[in-house]
């Protein structure tokens, strides 16, 4: 087989890697499987379920999907302080999402550099790279989604002009990659892995549950982030590296949702 055959199989058909070792005992497999229905039915999970509910809740409008709105970071208070505080708030929820999963996954005996949250110079730039991969084409997907009626006007802040907005979008990118990463990618590949599912079988569950949670935002909203779960899920079982996707992912909010409030009402084609 030539070489470049062989690395395509790798990516398209990766191997399991030795570890972290399948889990043969039945107690302790139940365990893991209830772990995953408790933390997930209290983060992402339910997150997901809420955003289907959502979702037929728009459908069943008479307005066309495509003139709904909907804003990922909305303020939460009248008085500017309270708002703040309620922003910072959801911050330290979302981080603590995260540590969560890594808690238990220290609790279970692994190391957090196990799963690829030690930091290397070069974790930036890959970061960087792979925001850009998924970002433009995201954008172009999003837009097209939109205009052909699968997609609700997602207006990605309705902040005020405050001088925290940028500060507090900027902490809300960050929390939703660390939770989302954290959670999806290192925590629950982790979890299947010792359950013993294929690589191919897993990152495509996780897929879903990234997608299932962004239904809220419409059809499009699901394709698109389903098809993001499949390359960092892959980029993950491939490299073992979480932080270039936190970085790549906190990236992409940074720019939609500090670049929207920017340019809010001066770029005519934003909804």
């Amino acid at each position: 087989m030539s070489t470049e055959g062989s690395v395509a199989r790798d990516w398209l058909r990766p191997e399991r890697p030795d570890r972290p070792a399948i889990v043969d005992d039945a107690a302790e497999r139940r365990r893991i499987k209830a772990e995953l229905l408790i933390v997930f039915g209290i983060t992402l999970g339910l997150s997901g379920a809420r955003s289907l509910l959502s979702l037929l809740d728009s459908l069943l409008q008479p307005t066309p999907l495509n003139e709904q709105h909907v804003a990922l970071n909305a303020p939460q208070a009248a008085l500017n302080l309270i708002d703040l505080l309620a922003q910072l708030l959801g911050v330290v929820q979302l981080v603590g999402w995260g540590a969560l999963g890594g808690y238990l996954l220290v609790r279970a005996g692994l190391r957090l550099t196990s799963v690829g949250l030690g930091w290397r110079g070069r974790d930036a730039l890959w970061g960087a790279g792979l925001a850009a991969l998924i970002g433009i084409p995201g954008l172009v997907l999003y837009f097209v989604g939109w205009k052909l009626g699968f997609n609700l006007a997602v207006a990605p802040s309705t902040l005020g002009d405050t001088w925290w907005r940028p500060v507090v979008l900027a902490l809300s990118a960050f929390g939703n990659a660390f939770a989302e990463e954290m959670l999806v990618i290192g925590y629950l590949l982790t979890r299947l892995r010792q359950l013993g599912f294929r690589e191919n079988s897993a990152v495509l569950a996780a897929a879903v549950l990234r997608g299932s949670y962004h239904l809220y935002q419409g059809f499009g909203g699901f394709v698109g982030n389903l098809v993001m779960g499949l390359v960092f899920g892959r980029v993950w079982q491939r490299t073992n590296r979480l932080w270039p996707l936190i970085v790549a992912h906190t990236l992409l909010d940074v720019v939609s949702f500090v670049g929207y409030s920017l340019l809010k009402g001066h770029v005519s084609f934003l909804p």
